[in-house]
């Protein structure tokens, strides 16, 4: 829970105040008293008598009552000191600096949930342990540097590491960018990254809050608050951003299923983030140059005017504009050869916009003002000069100052010379804007932020979807892999196509269920969950002979239990499947079946449920999604069809948390629609 005595406290006591500032409770004592408090400081130490030269009280007793506490003592003190202030001081906020806790061993831990249950008895909110603190515009609770000036329109950033949090504080005031707010959860005992968000979110004010947050992760708690406050946040005009750190995978999986093989709890993670409309980062620097642009308004389009005294930044910026499917397009006619006449010979006006090193502060001027007035393709317009070390450029930098005041199309400094010409970049900085020093970087977060899709419809597909006798199939199995009919009953509940086949060992029977079926027909074992490994698949049988023959070289294969039949179908092999993971749900994925699910690893994932939207950007997003709209002759494949078959099995998936894991391979897309020709799926009713 966040209360109001954390984000505005009336009074703040520091226990573990020090004289000393370079201990924790010292600075973060002299940060508050110079910062923007106003209310009513008070420092508690057992062995001083003033600190900072404000009287100091040597007992918790004698303190009048206190909104937040902040704690930089040992650990083993801090309970009894919350449970006091807490009972008898009326203290509904804290903030624990103190390491020591969970992260450290069981007895740290059992202190932790100890401080948890205390807060949660009084109702009062809890940061860390083990933080740098909490920064609000009315008061820096933090031991650490930097302290920036906070800004209603800069960012919220709330972080799950203290140390991570001032790297990536300073890499961004670095580009000038600016912070509302900064919280730094620790352990995250009571609150998490995902509490402090949805509190932004149920506080949200239009016109007030803050319309960006950037968050780090190292852990995500509760993936649906962090679902639900994103998506409502974002809904609302935020744009979000975060980095979830931890994606390796830690250990092997047990999985016998191709989608168990290619599942990691990092796909969870993009399939949240994807579903929720968050745009994930992967570095500090990545992170503070999309925080950076966040602060702009909305992209107004693709075309982007790029204006440059070096040739080199120009093309690897238009490099990675290019290659995330945004132009830089040719300027050319009369107001590009007009343009060119008063720039230097051997300039460009072709876009890049090329006017050399020799370029003035008049020539930039030219140019923004032409991309502004003239240039109707142009959106917007990238600026890339440093210093050609001939003379300072406080001029140029003056001119884009001045122009980006008035510009209605954005334009987005790329100012590298941050060494040779800091002096005129800092006091440009000091104007309010930002600078994007590498171009690359700047060019690839253009991309993501116009990449990412809004949150997704929060609808459930259920349509022809038997729900009941879903769960009935489920709650009657056993753990393991389900028998061929009783997946087969799965999917036709669900209302996904499935082939018609016949399970079974008995000559007489497989042989009148075959003439039923009608031939050719394929035959496949039942048993071993790798059929095509030991050769346990038969194609093309035409004949009863054929049949017959092939039971009896099947029923010697080991863990042999039955055979399955069914009618050859032919066409493209496509590929749906998913593996449940704690926390999150289903991970839906699909691609190309057969054996290009391994061999090319092209798939796409997604959160279940979906909706028919996010199914289609999962099929689209394919490297091979060409290959569905039909090549060299082949018939294309019904994306709309496709989609629906990754819902319904979204939907039932859903409702239906002891599937482990389970894949549809192949599917079989052809002339006779979509069907499925093989499934398994495997129940683990101790998940949770």
């Amino acid at each position: 829970m966040i209360t109001r005595q954390l984000i505005e406290p009336e009074s703040i006591v520091i226990i573990g105040a020090s004289n000393n500032l370079i201990k924790p409770g010292g600075k973060i004592y002299h940060n508050i008293k110079t910062g923007t408090f106003k209310g009513a400081l008070y420092a508690v130490n057992p062995k001083e008598e003033k600190i900072q030269g404000d009287p100091c009280y040597r007992e918790l007793a004698d303190l009048p009552e206190t909104d937040l506490a902040i704690l930089a003592i040992p650990a083993k003190f801090c309970a009894e000191s919350v449970e006091y202030l807490a009972a008898r001081k009326a203290t509904r906020a804290f903030i624990i600096i103190s390491a020591g806790f969970s992260e450290e061993n069981e007895e740290g831990a059992a202190i932790e949930q100890q401080i948890k249950l205390i807060c949660d008895r009084h109702e009062a909110a809890l940061v860390g342990p083990n933080c740098i603190g909490v920064m609000t515009p009315g008061y820096q609770g933090v031991f650490t540097l930097p302290i920036p000036k906070l800004d209603p329109a800069g960012c919220d950033f709330i972080s799950g590491s203290g140390a991570t949090a001032v790297f990536i504080m300073e890499a961004g005031l670095q580009k000038g960018l600016k912070f509302n707010s900064v919280f730094s959860v620790g352990n995250s005992a009571q609150n998490g990254v995902e509490d402090v968000l949805a509190y932004l979110d149920e506080t949200y004010t239009d016109g007030i809050s803050s319309k960006a947050k950037i968050l780090y992760f190292e852990s995500i708690g509760n993936p649906d608050k962090l679902l639900k406050h994103a998506s409502s946040l974002i809904r609302k005009g935020c744009r979000i951003a975060a980095i979830k750190a931890g994606t390796s995978e830690a250990g092997s999986r047990a999985a016998s299923s191709h989608t168990g093989a290619l599942a990691s709890s990092d796909q969870a993670v993009d399939a949240l983030f994807c579903k929720a409309g968050i745009i994930r980062c992967y570095g500090r620097e990545e992170l503070a140059t999309v925080a950076s642009l966040l602060l702009y308004p909305q992209m107004p389009g693709k075309n982007y005017a790029i204006i440059t005294h070096a040739g080199g930044p120009a093309v690897m910026l238009t490099d990675a504009l290019a290659e995330g499917k945004l132009d830089v397009p040719k300027l050319e006619g009369k107001d590009a050869e007009a343009l060119l006449a008063q720039l230097f010979p051997g300039s460009s006006a072709a876009n890049p916009i090329d006017i050399l090193a020799t370029g003035t502060a008049e020539h930039v001027k030219l140019c923004l003002e032409y991309c502004e007035h003239r240039f109707d393709e142009i959106d917007s317009v990238i600026l890339i000069f440093g210093t050609p070390g001939l003379a300072p450029v406080y001029d140029v930098y003056e001119v884009l100052h001045t122009h980006m005041i008035t510009s209605k199309k954005p334009v987005y400094p790329v100012l590298p010379s941050v060494t040779t010409a800091a002096d005129e970049v800092a006091q440009f900085l000091s104007y309010g804007h930002m600078n994007f020093p590498d171009e690359v970087l700047l060019g690839k977060a253009l991309v993501k932020i116009r990449s990412v899709e809004p949150p997704a419809a929060e609808s459930i597909y259920l349509e022809g979807i038997n729900l009941k006798e879903i769960r009935n199939i489920i709650d009657t199995s056993g753990d393991g892999y389900l028998a061929p009919e009783r997946v087969n009953a799965l999917l036709t509940e669900a209302g996904i196509p499935v082939v018609k086949e016949y399970v079974g060992k008995d000559p007489a029977a497989l042989a009148a269920a075959a003439e039923e079926l009608g031939y050719p027909l394929v035959m496949k074992v039942v048993g071993p969950v790798h059929k095509t490994d030991v050769g346990g698949v038969a194609l093309d049988i035409t004949s009863e002979q054929e049949l017959l023959e092939t039971l009896r070289r099947m029923e010697k294969i080991k863990d042999f239990e039955a055979v399955l039949i069914q009618p050859m179908v032919s066409g493209l092999e496509l590929f749906v499947g998913a593996t449940y993971e704690p926390g999150y749900g289903h991970v839906v994925m699909c691609g190309l079946g057969g054996i290009f699910v391994e061999a090319l690893r092209d798939i796409a994932t997604g959160l279940a449920p979906l909706t028919m939207a996010e199914a289609d950007r999962m099929i689209r997003s394919l490297r091979s999604y060409r290959m569905l709209t039909g090549t060299r002759g082949q018939e294309p494949v019904d994306i709309h069809k496709f989609a629906g078959i990754i819902v319904r099995l979204s939907t039932m998936l859903h409702y239906s948390h002891e599937i482990a894991e389970m894949d549809m391979n192949p599917l079989i897309a052809g002339a006779q629609g979509i069907v499925t020709v093989d499934a398994r799926i495997r129940l683990e009713k101790m998940v949770p």
